[in-house]
C-alpha cells in the first residue's frame, strides 16, 4: 500500500514537472511592429546577436527576462538547444570582440510586457499563459516556441 502510493506521489510530482516544462513561449513585439512573424532562423539570429533589425529593416531590440519559472532557460533550450551557461559563454566571447551586445534583461515578464508595449523596436518573449487580454493589446505574438 506504501508502495502504491509512494509511486502515486511521484507521479503526480513528475506530471507537474512536465506540465511546467511544455509551456508554451510567447515571442512578442510591440503592437504596431510591422513584423508578423520571423522564422527561427530570424530568431536566432536577433538574439545571439547576428542581426539587429527585423526583415523590414527597421531596428531591433531584444529583450530577456529574469524569472523563478526558468522562462529564459527554456526559451534558449528551446531556440538553439543550448543550456543557458553555453548561451552564456557565447555571449563572453562575442562581448570581448566586440562584434555585438546581448540582449537587455528585464526583471519580469510584467516588466517585460509594459517594456514591450512602450518601445516599438523591442522583442521578447513570455510564457503564453501570462499574457491577459490588456496584454494582447498593446504587444503582438509572432512566433509560438514549444517543447
Amino acid at each position: 500500500m506504501n508502495k502504491l502510493i509512494l509511486t502515486f506521489i511521484i507521479m503526480l510530482f513528475s506530471g507537474a514537472a512536465l506540465a511546467e516544462k511544455t509551456k508554451s513561449i510567447s515571442v512578442i513585439v510591440h503592437a504596431d511592429n510591422t513584423t508578423d512573424t520571423l522564422t527561427k532562423k530570424q530568431l536566432i539570429d536577433l538574439y545571439m546577436g547576428r542581426y539587429v533589425a527585423f526583415p523590414d529593416n527597421q531596428s531591433a531590440q531584444p529583450v530577456d527576462t529574469l524569472t523563478p519559472e526558468g522562462l529564459k532557460n527554456q526559451f534558449y533550450k528551446r531556440l538553439v538547444n543550448m543550456p543557458l551557461s553555453r548561451v552564456n559563454a557565447y555571449w563572453s566571447r562575442v562581448k570581448f570582440t566586440g562584434r555585438a551586445t546581448p540582449p537587455s534583461t528585464q526583471d519580469s515578464e510584467q516588466v517585460l510586457l509594459n517594456f514591450i508595449a512602450n518601445n516599438p523596436n523591442a522583442i521578447g518573449y513570455v510564457f503564453s499563459d501570462s499574457l491577459s487580454l490588456k496584454d494582447k493589446q498593446d504587444v503582438k505574438v509572432i512566433m509560438e516556441l514549444y517543447e
